[in-house]
């Protein structure tokens, strides 16, 4: 069967009706919503990465919270930027975080996307090498940090303290955890590259393309690609791959209050823009509505179909015991029609 899992942004802002007006209350509901999520039978609990906005940073203190917190459910990301981050240092923060969790973690990273500053990496002390850009760096960060996860050596030992001269991999390590890192893919062309590496892919409800096709039918190219680029690379393993969507069934009057409009106009199609001057992207829809129109709606979803986990966003300002209720509806009544 279909693997579910949440996804939250982790907005925090003092607005009417915000149920997480600081960021404590983001995160402790964060914990929260992800213990209410294994009660009901949810898959994994997934938390998107920003820097410089009112949304969850740094993701290894709340990963591991809820890794101490629950028992069953995998515990993710979606994503990381990796051009902010040590590889190092995040490959030790990782390997912990797996191992309170017993290997549960499904971690993320990517390129990352358009963000308030205007270049969030140098502030951390991360610039591309010359002749490089954003792209290169993230790629780079990423090699060096599966490495060390892998255990190659990444430093050069101290004879006096170790009686060798060889090279130190990062401790501790959490075996395992190597097979369960996620690239988050924006295009065609992204998820080859992907799958060459020996990665899982992670689509969200946007592309960085866009060819006159829905959402669903361009992300199911894009995940056939993979696949196919995963045979030829023959690795020796069998990959995951996610889409993200947002699903809201309406069954009761607080549902249609808050989103009985949100099913029609333009919420109910999938929309095409520009992110900045040059890059042209294709937006997903929601699935609103009574829960055996969005199951028949999301049966029909060719990426939906050729998916294996699919991520629902979920609007966290809204609180713990809404937001529980929505994914027990998503679980009970619109996951069993997707299928296997």
């Amino acid at each position: 069967m279909k693997k579910i899992g949440f996804l939250s942004f982790g907005h925090w802002q003092r607005v009417p009706g915000s149920r997480t007006p600081t960021a404590a209350d983001a995160l402790i509901q964060a914990v929260e919503l992800a213990e209410a999520a294994e009660e009901i039978g949810v898959d994994g609990a997934f938390f998107r990465v920003h820097h410089f906005a009112r949304q969850f940073a740094a993701p290894f203190p709340l990963i591991s919270a809820v890794a101490a917190r629950t028992s069953r459910i995998e515990i993710g990301t979606g994503v990381i930027d990796m051009r902010y981050e040590n590889p190092l240092y995040m490959a030790e923060e990782a390997a912990i975080a797996d191992l309170i969790s017993g290997g549960r973690l499904q971690l993320g990273v990517s390129r990352g996307s358009p963000e308030p500053a205007l270049d969030g990496p140098a502030s951390f002390g991360y610039r591309p090498a010359e002749g490089q850009g954003d792209t290169e760096l993230a790629h780079a960060h990423t090699a060096l940090f599966r490495a060390a996860i892998s255990g190659a050596g990444v430093a050069t030992a101290n004879p006096r303290m170790t009686g060798t001269s060889g090279a130190l991999p990062i401790l501790p390590q959490s075996p395992g955890l190597d097979r369960r890192i996620w690239w988050g893919s924006g295009s065609r062309a992204t998820a080859a590259w992907t799958a060459q590496q020996g990665m899982n892919l992670m689509s969200s409800t946007l592309l960085t393309e866009d060819t006159g096709v829905s959402l669903g039918e361009l992300q199911a190219e894009q995940i056939q690609i993979f696949r196919d680029e995963w045979a030829a690379a023959g690795h020796d393993w069998t990959p995951r791959v996610s889409i993200s969507r947002s699903i809201i069934p309406l069954t009761t009057d607080e549902d249609r209050a808050y989103f009985g409009r949100g099913g029609a106009g333009h919420e109910s199609e999938d929309q095409v823009g520009y992110l900045d001057a040059n890059t042209l992207a294709r937006f997903g829809r929601s699935y609103i509505g009574e829960p055996d129109v969005i199951a028949a709606e999301l049966a029909a979803d060719p990426a939906v179909q050729a998916a294996d986990t699919i991520l629902v966003t979920v609007p966290n300002q809204l609180g713990v015991e809404y937001n529980a209720h929505l994914l027990g509806r998503i679980v009970d009544h619109v996951l069993p029609a997707l299928g296997d």
